[in-house]
């Protein structure tokens, strides 16, 4: 009857030969992770209107608009991706503008 080898020797052998054909196998089965480009705000979107959201802070007419205040000065603003985490899964323009801008601290 064949009985499986059981023995340390065995088992140290097996280990030392995953530990080598690891760092070879190992980014095979293991995907790369991608970020999801995010579509841009839509003028319709209920959220922008009910902040008054504008794509050109320079033609903003709301009360609350402060001169010289657009996306790239707002502390919700992320200038990398243009994600802002008032419009989640959307990007906006850094020359945009909304009513629940805030500037961004110093």
């Amino acid at each position: 009857m064949n009985t499986p080898n059981t023995s340390r020797r065995g088992f140290l052998v097996k280990a030392a030969l995953f530990a080598v054909a690891a760092p070879f196998v190992a980014p095979a089965l293991v995907g790369q992770a991608y970020a999801q480009e995010l579509k841009p705000l839509p003028l319709d979107n209920p959220q922008a209107k009910a902040l008054a959201y504008a794509l050109d802070a320079s033609a903003v007419k709301h009360p609350s608009y402060k001169p010289g205040s657009n996306c790239a000065n707002c502390q919700f603003f992320t200038a990398a991706s243009g994600a802002c985490t008032l419009f989640p899964g959307f990007s906006v323009p850094a020359a945009a503008w909304c009513s629940a801008w805030a500037k961004k601290a110093a």
